[in-house]
């Protein structure tokens, strides 16, 4: 059977490092949570792949004895050669985007990895934080600009939005940088493999959909004070805004102050302060 025909609209870059391939499907067993999480549930840990394309990754998942392995694919040349070359692989045909993934593993925790597109890996990463009471682990490869964003620490030009919603509830590990000559077509950027893994952190001491406003607003004008980016959550000449969080930028705040922000917000509107 021919190889897939990579396409453009879909971000498909084929990797033909196997190498690679293998250090990658390793990421998700090699975590350190791991062994809690097969205990969890019951000797085989069901995995995810997105987007497998010619199973460069799933035939080193497929080895794995500690995994049972679940991939989807929303390309049609992708899915029949799949079909043909893993008979055995539990594949479904579809977007990732738009699936309930509760139909897919309902009651038990589920890790996620792949070589994600490019051009929707921040959506997935969204997508796993809906679920993230459920997915211990997630990995792969996407782009390294969106890998150093997601992993870097506050007062780092990288650091936004994604970084602060994915590390309230994930530890992020960039792990290593692949150079673009390891596809086929090779891709105008380089790449880099990442690992979440979920922290301890049940949920937050504060409103959640509040947290995420907060952030989001906060880093839409993010070269700006925050007593300025914020004022229409808080109102303007509001006396919190003299408080001295709202005279930092947010790139200078972790999550545990956004946390604290959100807290200060929240109480204000209680109070009917704001």
């Amino acid at each position: 059977m021919q190889q897939v025909r990579a396409k453009k609209f879909l971000g498909q870059h084929f990797l033909t490092d196997l190498s690679i391939a293998q250090r990658i499907a390793e990421t998700v067993s090699s975590a350190n949570n791991f062994a809690s999480v097969l205990e969890a549930c019951g000797g085989k840990v069901p995995v995810l792949e997105i987007g497998p394309g010619m199973g460069v990754l799933t035939q080193y998942l497929l080895r794995d004895s500690q995994i049972d392995l679940t991939a989807i694919e929303i390309d049609r040349e992708s899915v029949a050669y799949l079909r043909e070359w893993y008979p055995e692989l539990h594949l479904i045909e579809g977007d990732f985007l738009r699936m309930d993934l509760d139909t897919i593993f309902p009651l038990t925790p589920f890790c996620v990895i792949g070589n994600y597109p490019y051009n929707i890996s921040s959506q997935i990463f969204f997508k796993v934080l809906e679920y993230r009471d459920r997915i211990p682990v997630c990995s792969g490869m996407i782009q390294r600009e969106v890998a150093l964003r997601l992993a870097s620490p506050p007062g780092k030009k990288d650091y936004g939005i994604l970084s602060v919603l994915l590390q309230a509830y994930y530890d992020i590990e960039y792990l290593f940088t692949v150079g673009n000559h390891v596809f086929s077509p090779p891709p105008k950027v380089e790449s880099a493999v990442i690992r979440l893994t979920r922290n301890g952190r049940k949920r937050l001491e504060c409103d959640e959909q509040l947290f995420k406003t907060v952030v989001k607003t906060a880093f839409n004008q993010r070269r700006k004070q925050m007593r300025n980016s914020l004022q229409q959550l808080v109102g303007k000449g509001n006396s919190l805004l003299q408080e001295n969080i709202f005279t930092k930028r947010p790139e200078q705040l972790h999550v545990d102050e956004f946390v604290e922000l959100t807290k200060m917000i929240e109480n204000g509107r209680t109070q009917n302060i704001l």
